[in-house]
């Protein structure tokens, strides 16, 4: 028996547990792309219920489905033309005044429409009382009651949704919003027009065709243009004609009167539904933000929580990190042994496995970063943070709603930099894409892992977090210089929508940490391991040199001389004789590789770098690094353990011990640290900074100012902090 297949949008305000219930319905059965021609997040997945399968489109979260934003436009168009079999709108229960707008354009569109009063528990808990059978027969459409971070009625409203979409369910032309009885006399005129120039070929509903076009909607006009060409031109001539009865009777734009007329009629549900209880309650949010964004202890406790995010994931992720790199190892070895000695088994084990196995082993720390922020955004303090940051930013002339793509940036800056699109002026949004690179990365944190741990071991969680707080305060400071001299404005007002405490669901994190990571570990099979073989063939050829000493032989004259001791020496002391002998060993070993790198391909471009990062304490293995890690900066651990060979060393790690004992100082670490924080982003950022701004003028100014900053600051660190004796 063939199963049937339907298709399910879930539409709803920003905060309303949308996403939760996606989460819930498709588990890890997602796909996460771009919606064709735009750049807005799109998710759809799958589920198996009552013997259907349940294809689930999560549309971007709305207030409205007027076109003055790219997920209102996204969200309409793909009802109107993708023709989904339901549409649920998910409910904000304890708002459903707010939420039932939406509700209204809905069920303008004529679509199969059902409601989902979610976070039903918080609206009880404020004395929010909803009568659902009511509102059921006012709209004529289902209404269910759900809990989503709690999965309850999950199933009930995925069995009403299928009951929904097979039924013959037609809508109840009363039940829409009516409006006075002057436009609805235009919206008839109109419509009955559209229906005779049209003749059955438009395809939209005629009546919700007339009424965007009495709204002056400009996607609807363009539409009909290019659709019905000369006959779309007179049914636009005959929408201004009764746009311009309805203003000179209102003295008033039709859209205004329109939405008027809707929020009335939402006024009237409400009466009829909701109620208030006027008992005493305790508002759990309320009290918790008159200490999370009290102005004396909000800002500290903010700086404190990241700082704590910073401490779990270095000391917390390095329990599984050792067991990665231990498995790294084994395998390493193994490889090692079965394989015969050639150009092969150097490419894997000095190539692959040294390049893509230095990086991969930072998968734990990139999952617990990226657990903690979804851990921030599913609680709701994420806007907090955003509202707490609102008066420091306005010291660059921007608001809170800025910081939030800036946070994002700690994450990735390319959907970062994308999120700006939310800013209303141009000047805000360009200014908050050229700072907010300055935003650590999650690709920076396997470089500040290495670093830190090497050589800052016990306070490697305080340098990682105070290397992200340098990213913000550099950020403020460039921007206010920015705003000062090339980008001068006025400080746009703003309100930032503070939602409501939830209590987070494990699934839902665990699918938000491990959509993040999959750009991380689809990097180690791509960019990351091309990255590695190039820098591999790079500094292993020429193959033929000339070696400053015949290493072969001195190793073997070596292990002859340690021998002859060997055989008259007691048990203890041959002990220490063999360590004595494997460390001169591989002392020689490490310099024979030192000089061929030195001496290869890489190594003549890296002399070429060498001038440029010296005065700042890098070496040109690291100058070669950080020019890999403009393609992206996860490249810069790989290469750096490619070019140190820690593929064959059989120590944990290996890589943080080798740029220890290769000459590097403390100075040096902490220079390249603020260097990888600073300078030019990756080549992913630079092309979304071009497209966003729409101009290769800014692309430009981002990647020279970035740099130079980064060496002048580099510069500082380095010699600042050995004029103070360290070293």
């Amino acid at each position: 028996m063939q199963v049937k297949q339907l298709t399910i949008a879930l539409a709803g305000n920003p905060n309303s547990g949308k996403t939760t219930i996606f989460n819930i319905l498709t588990g890890t059965r997602q796909k996460v792309g771009n919606w064709p021609g735009v750049t807005v997040e799109k998710k759809e997945g799958t589920t198996h219920k009552f013997n259907r399968e349940l294809k689930i489109i999560d549309l971007p979260g709305t207030y409205s489905l007027t076109p003055f934003s790219i997920e209102e436009i996204v969200a309409r168009d793909f009802i109107l033309e993708e023709c989904p079999d339901v549409v649920i709108d998910i409910i904000d229960a304890s708002n459903l005044e707010r939420s039932l707008y939406l509700a209204t354009q809905l069920r303008e569109i004529d679509c199969k429409v059902m409601f989902a009063l979610n976070m039903a528990d918080m609206a009880r808990n404020r004395g929010i009382k909803i009568d659902g059978d009511k509102l059921s027969e006012l709209l004529d459409l289902p209404v269910v009651f759900t809990v989503g971070n709690k999965n309850k009625n999950i199933d009930d409203l995925l069995e009403k949704a299928i009951e929904l979409a097979e039924s013959d369910h037609d809508i109840i032309q009363h039940r829409r919003v009516q409006y006075n009885n002057d436009t609805e006399k235009s919206i008839a005129l109109l419509q009955s027009f559209i229906e005779d120039q049209t003749r059955g070929q438009l395809t939209y509903n005629s009546r919700w065709t007339a009424i965007k076009l009495i709204e002056d909607d400009r996607i609807v006009k363009d539409r009909i243009l290019r659709q019905f060409g000369a006959g779309g031109e007179e049914i636009i001539s005959r929408a201004e004609t009764q746009r311009k009865i309805l203003t000179g009777r209102f003295n008033d734009d039709p859209e205004i009167l329109m939405t008027d007329e809707r929020y009335g009629f939402i006024a009237g549900i409400i009466k009829e539904v909701h109620t208030t209880s006027t008992r005493q309650r305790v508002d759990l949010s309320r009290n918790l933000d008159l200490v999370l964004t009290n102005r004396f202890i909000g800002f500290p406790i903010f700086l404190f929580l990241i700082w704590s995010m910073f401490q779990i994931t270095f000391s917390l992720g390095a329990y599984p990190m050792g067991w990665i790199e231990n498995g790294i190892l084994i395998f390493s070895s193994l490889l090692d042994s079965l394989l015969p000695s050639g150009i092969l088994k150097d490419l894997l084990l000095d190539g692959i496995i040294a390049g893509v196995g230095s990086v991969i082993i930072f998968l734990p720390n990139i999952l617990i970063l990226f657990f903690c922020i979804a851990l921030f955004e599913d609680t709701g303090y994420m806007s907090r943070a955003a509202f707490l940051m609102d008066k420091i930013m306005h010291l660059i002339g921007l608001h809170g709603k800025s910081f939030i793509p800036m946070l994002m940036g700690f994450g990735c800056s390319v959907p970062a930099i994308m999120a700006t699109r939310t800013l209303e002026s141009e000047k805000d949004r360009i200014l908050t894409i050229l700072i907010t690179p300055f935003m650590s990365c999650s690709a920076r944190l396997p470089i500040y892992i290495v670093f830190a741990g090497a050589f800052f071991a016990e306070q490697a969680g305080t340098v990682i977090f105070s290397i992200y707080l340098a990213g913000i305060v550099i950020a403020i400071i460039s921007g206010r210089m920015f705003r000062s001299t090339l980008l001068r404005g006025a400080d746009a007002p703003f309100v930032m929508e503070l939602p409501p405490y939830r209590v987070p669901m494990v699934k839902s994190l665990l699918i938000h940490m491990w959509d993040r990571s999959k750009m991380f570990l689809k990097k180690m099979g791509g960019i990351i391991l091309v990255g590695s073989i190039i820098i591999w063939t790079l500094s292993s050829f020429p193959a033929d040199i000339d070696y400053s000493q015949d290493y072969t032989a001195n190793i073997a004259g070596i292990r002859a001389e340690y021998d002859q001791q060997l055989a008259v020496e007691s048990p203890q002391q041959k002990t220490i004789l063999e360590k004595e002998r494997d460390t001169v060993v591989a002392d020689l070993e490490r310099a024979r590789k030192a000089e061929k790198v030195e001496k290869s391909y890489m190594g003549q471009i890296g002399k070429v770098l060498a001038p440029v990062f010296a005065p700042i304490g890098i070496d040109w293995r690291g100058g070669i690094a950080l020019l890999t890690g403009f393609v992206a900066k996860e490249i810069v651990v790989s290469t750096l353990g490619v070019l140190y060979a820690t593929g064959d060393n059989d120590e944990p790690d290996a890589l943080g011990k080798v740029l220890k004992s290769s000459g590097m100082t403390g100075m040096g670490a902490l220079s390249m640290m603020v260097f990888v924080l600073l300078y030019i982003p990756c080549l992913a950022t630079v092309a979304t900074i071009k497209k966003e701004t729409g101009s290769s003028k800014w692309m430009l100014f981002s990647i020279c100012y970035s740099t130079g900053l980064a060496w002048a600051l580099s510069f500082l660190v380095y010699h600042g902090g050995r004029l103070m004796g360290f070293s």
